[in-house]
């Protein structure tokens, strides 16, 4: 993950024209699901547009068509499988709902079980997209990385929605207002990606619950008292 703080300059501007939407999503879920099989086997620098293409069943100049170049069809991936992830984690609130209970203001709602489900969201896309994860990981922190700039963009995306979540629990429960937000969100995003890659590839007797109460501990840390949400 990018520890820059700067505004972008030119040079992280140009990795935005690869995030640009694919001709068709059916397309784009082929590729990506393809990709993600044999990236998981051999890493995104082993693996030939040549490859993706058989694999997903298009031809190569449909990948060249769609998405230019390798890089650009690596960027678009990862836009994609953001894109899934973070659908996913805005509509887990909803999920963690009483049952049977309208999502309206008349429902009081813990944003402490809204994290919970956000981060239980989490740790189903890992295991659906082992791959992905580990992508993003191996990717994410190589000096220098050749999407560096596209890792930047979605990183900022996703702790975003999770920035929105801790906020939610701050204005309903006392917390620890020493503790940096940055480093918080940082913290439970990656814990995500660690945890439930670490889950997949070392430890499958380990629970769904196991994982998501490990990185819920990190939230409960962070609230001073787990009393009732404020009302």
């Amino acid at each position: 993950m990018s520890s820059r703080n700067s505004e972008p300059g030119k040079e992280d501007l140009e990795p935005a024209k690869k995030l640009r939407p694919a001709r068709t999503t059916a397309t784009r879920q082929k590729l990506f699901d393809a990709s993600m099989e044999l990236i998981g086997e051999r890493g995104a620098a082993g693996v030939t547009v040549d490859e993706i293409a058989a694999a997903a069943g298009v031809s190569k100049g449909t990948v060249y068509y769609n998405f230019g170049s390798k890089s650009d069809l690596i960027a678009q991936l990862l836009r994609h499988g953001v894109d899934i992830l973070k659908a996913r984690l805005l509509a887990a609130p909803d999920r963690a709902l009483p049952e049977g209970g309208p999502a309206d203001a008349g429902t009081r709602q813990d944003p402490l079980l809204a994290m919970e489900a956000m981060i239980g969201q989490a740790m189903d896309f890992m295991a659906e997209y082992p791959s992905f994860a580990r992508l993003w990981v191996s990717e994410n922190w190589r000096t220098p990385s050749e999407w560096q700039g596209t890792f930047t963009l979605l990183r900022a995306e996703l702790l975003a929605v999770i920035g929105d979540a801790v906020e939610n629990v701050a204005q309903a429960y006392p917390v620890d207002r020493s503790v940096s937000r940055g480093s918080l969100e940082t913290a439970i995003f990656g814990a995500c990606f660690v945890v439930g890659l670490d889950r997949q590839t070392y430890n499958p007797e380990r629970t769904r619950d196991q994982s998501v109460a490990a990185i819920m501990a990190i939230m409960r840390g962070y609230v001073l008292k787990q009393s009732p949400p404020r009302g």
